[in-house]
């Protein structure tokens, strides 16, 4: 039977977040629910609770922290309200992985003969309509005269299973821009109590993904950020990683980009 916990009923791909704000900054937040349509596998991908509230369902953390930023930075933020197991917004439409079948161990039963036209269907309502809020969002800060700046907020689990412990608190993912992710990187490893992942615990080069798309191909400076999801499971967590992080981002967006309206 589906769960309430996580069961969503209304089609709403996806969140906006201060759309009036004044920072350059425009904030994403790919994997920020555990949230399933009702019109999915009956409104169950035949996950216990237990199982839905894993890394393999959303980035534990990510959405507190991202609304925390735009609250300290001004900044507008667009964020999914599904989860990643019914399509995954950080993947290229053609990617293999679009729809997960098996992830760190547990099979996805909604999933597993998942046909084409299903998937397509799924791509269509949730999918397309999270990356056209992110353009037009895009769209509209530049119309303004406004170069956006992509900061796209993840988490990760510790340990996947069967795997070695992930010490990095912080990992930094990047892929041909690095106007944000290398002085990113240094005001980071300059903090003495911090262990940072330099395309660690995943490489940032997977084309056809979020910023890939958005960034890379409009030519937008951007740059993923992925917190060790222990650090940041409660809301009074989440709030301490966005204090400490909100001056860093401000101070490297400001030096790397400024006010200019051009970016290319």
């Amino acid at each position: 039977m589906p769960r309430d916990e996580y069961v969503i009923h209304t089609h709403l791909p996806f969140e906006t977040v201060n759309t009036g704000g004044a920072s350059q900054i425009l904030l994403l937040c790919d994997h920020a629910t555990n949230l399933v349509p009702a019109d999915v596998g009956d409104g169950s991908l035949g996950l216990s609770l237990e199982e839905m509230s894993r890394h393999i369902a959303y980035d534990v953390g990510a959405r507190g922290v991202t609304l925390q930023l735009a609250r300290l930075l001004d900044a507008q933020a667009v964020l999914s309200r599904f989860s990643r197991l019914v399509i995954d917004p950080n993947r290229g439409e053609d990617d293999p992985t679009l729809v997960m079948r098996l992830y760190d161990g547990t099979i996805i039963p909604a999933n597993r003969n998942i046909t084409e036209a299903e998937k397509h269907r799924r791509l269509l309502a949730w999918h397309r309509p999270y990356h056209d809020a992110i353009t037009g969002r895009i769209d509209t800060m530049e119309a303004a005269g406004r170069t956006p700046a992509l900061i796209s907020i993840h988490s990760y689990t510790p340990q996947l299973r069967g795997r070695a412990l992930r010490p990095w608190h912080v990992g930094v993912l990047w892929h041909h821009d690095e106007r944000l992710s290398r002085p990113l990187l240094d005001r980071l490893m300059a903090e003495p109590d911090l262990c940072i992942g330099d395309n660690q615990p995943y490489g940032g080069e997977l084309e056809g993904d979020c910023l890939s798309r958005h960034g890379t191909r409009r030519g937008l400076p951007h740059v993923l950020i992925e917190l060790r999801n222990d650090l940041i499971a409660t809301e009074t967590d989440q709030r301490h990683w966005a204090e400490r992080l909100a001056p860093i981002l401000a101070g490297v967006v400001e030096a790397a980009i400024g006010g200019d309206r051009n970016h290319g």
